[in-house]
């Protein structure tokens, strides 16, 4: 009588431990590829959001030389007239259109302005008046460095209260590219003005 109700595994062979155990492989597998895979997808996301975030906090364009300022033709020289500056891209920068790219040019006495790239006789423009290693297009690439001529004069000219750079005033230039950051100069006129100075 208690035979019948004893644990009897008589039936229970090895082909049933086998598929037991191939469920369970199987399972676990399924799993881990799930869980691989989720991980794969978060690496490749985090990774695009560093190479996005450094491509946007990281200047596309630096000074190559000195900044060249040219004084008025009064004599002596009172004013700084024009600067010139020669821009090149940074090491690994991408290319910049500088027909898109601006610069505000700002002062004590000259309220911020943007200038966009145009003849230099025009008022709120600036102009690419050398281009070494380079072709006939405004596109700044790698290797090619642009000479930029900013008319300090004709933007205080524009203005409603004339004023320039005299002697020890500070002025800015930022140079806005259209993609990542702005690059910024921060300057100060000499004591005493003269044709030409080269501010360090």
């Amino acid at each position: 009588m208690w035979k019948i109700f004893s644990k009897d595994e008589k039936g229970f062979t090895g082909l049933e431990a086998a598929i037991v155990l191939v469920a369970f492989v199987v399972v676990a597998a399924v799993f881990s590829y799930v869980m691989l895979g989720a991980g794969f997808y978060t690496t490749q996301k985090s990774q695009e959001v560093v190479h996005t975030g450094v491509a946007q906090a990281s200047s596309s364009v630096e000074l190559s030389g000195d900044l060249i300022a040219k004084g008025d033709a009064g004599t002596p020289p009172t004013e700084i007239d024009t600067l010139t500056l020669c821009l090149q891209l940074t090491s690994g920068g991408s290319s910049v259109d500088m027909a898109k790219t601006l610069i505000v040019v700002s002062a004590p006495d000259i309220a911020p302005t943007e200038l966009t790239l145009g003849g230099s006789a025009d008022a709120d423009n600036f102009a690419v008046t050398g281009k070494y290693n380079a072709d006939t297009d405004n596109l700044l690439a790698k290797g090619e460095k642009f000479e930029l001529t900013v008319d300090l004069d004709a933007v205080a000219a524009a203005a409603t209260v004339p004023t320039s750079v005299g002697a020890n005033d500070e002025f800015q230039l930022e140079i806005k590219p259209p993609q990542g950051a702005s690059y910024t100069i921060h300057r100060q006129a000499p004591a005493s003005i003269s044709a030409i100075m080269t501010l360090v």
